[in-house]
């Protein structure tokens, strides 16, 4: 049972590629607690310029594990739909994801250790500029923070695979977001109206906070439209995906039946949301507007609330009704 797991190519590539990033990270964090031990820019001794060339390797390989980490996600999601002709019951990532109290923790770890790496890469691309180095201890500081993440991270991979019992049926999807007994699974008691007044309102909130450069509007409404959102995609759009109304599942949409379309709705909906709390928090601490990521959040919110009303939009005149 265990070895029919751990034993899987995906698993095993998957496990291994993890191991190794940590490694790496492992390095980077012994360096950056030497460096803040040490850090003094206004040195011109050899030991501080010696102590630059190693701040220079910390970057690269940081950068390196944001990359790698940002497929790793991908493929853990490819890997776990792989499971599902392993585990009974299961028809999807959804039902394997739940096949035990790791699961769920683990996607949610990932998705926050993506968004600090992406913090910290925009944090050193403005200490860089800056010339002086002026925060330079806060990104080290928030790197030895995104490694107790990293660790808590592998445990729990680990730990998630050790403990997928093939001998025990999983809820598929249809049970796991569906209606049971006819209870509302949206928040607040919202309906599905409201669900969609609500979406469309916080997109335009944040457009026009993004255009305007209202960082703290655009920090609170990016917050929400994620929360939102991801509801709006499982319980309204998504089924226009499916093209069946009872269909509701954040992970099919993954496979090739849907031309892997959820990559992109999700991956447009969760880098849109990091690049604008990215931008807010910069504007808001440290007091400047960074273009490159207001723009990246104007085109990748965009895309995701285009790509999700094209599908309701393309089904309604090829039918004449909505589902």
């Amino acid at each position: 049972m265990l070895n029919e797991i751990l034993l899987n190519n995906q698993v095993l590539v998957y496990l291994l590629s993890e191991a190794v990033l940590f490694v790496l990270a492992l390095v980077a964090f012994v360096v950056t607690v030497g460096l803040l031990r040490r850090w003094d820019f206004g040195s011109f001794s050899q030991r501080q310029f010696g102590l630059e060339r190693r701040a220079y390797l910390v970057m690269s390989v940081i950068g390196f594990v944001f990359v790698a980490k940002l497929f790793l996600v991908i493929y853990f999601v490819y890997t776990i739909d792989a499971l599902a002709l392993l585990v009974p019951g299961a028809m999807c990532a959804a039902g394997v994801i739940s096949a035990n109290g790791y699961g769920l923790n683990l996607l949610f770890v990932k998705l926050v250790i993506l968004f600090f790496l992406m913090l910290w890469l925009a944090l050193n691309r403005y200490d860089l500029e800056a010339k002086s180095y002026p925060i330079f201890r806060a990104k080290s500081w928030l790197f030895v923070g995104i490694f107790a993440l990293l660790t808590l991270g592998l445990w729990l991979d680990i730990s998630y695979f050790i403990h997928i019992d093939i001998t025990v049926p999983v809820s598929c999807c249809s049970a796991l977001f569906g209606q049971l007994e006819g209870a509302n699974p949206l928040p607040f008691g919202l309906d599905t109206r409201w669900l969609l007044i609500l979406f469309y309102a916080l997109y335009a909130v944040n457009i026009l906070s993004l255009l305007t450069h209202q960082k703290a509007t655009a920090l609170i409404a990016s917050a929400l439209f994620v929360f939102v959102g991801y509801y709006a995609v499982v319980y309204f759009f998504g089924t226009y995906v499916y093209e069946l109304p009872t269909h509701k599942c954040p992970f099919c949409m993954m496979q090739r039946d849907y031309y892997y379309v959820g990559y992109l709705i999700w991956g447009t909906l969760f880098v849109g949301t990091y690049e604008t709390l990215i931008w807010s928090i910069m504007g808001v601490w440290l007091k400047t507007d960074r273009t490159q990521e207001r723009q990246r959040a104007l085109w990748l919110l965009s895309i995701f609330v285009l790509v999700c009303s094209a599908y309701v939009v393309v089904y309604y005149v090829r039918n004449g009704v909505f589902l």
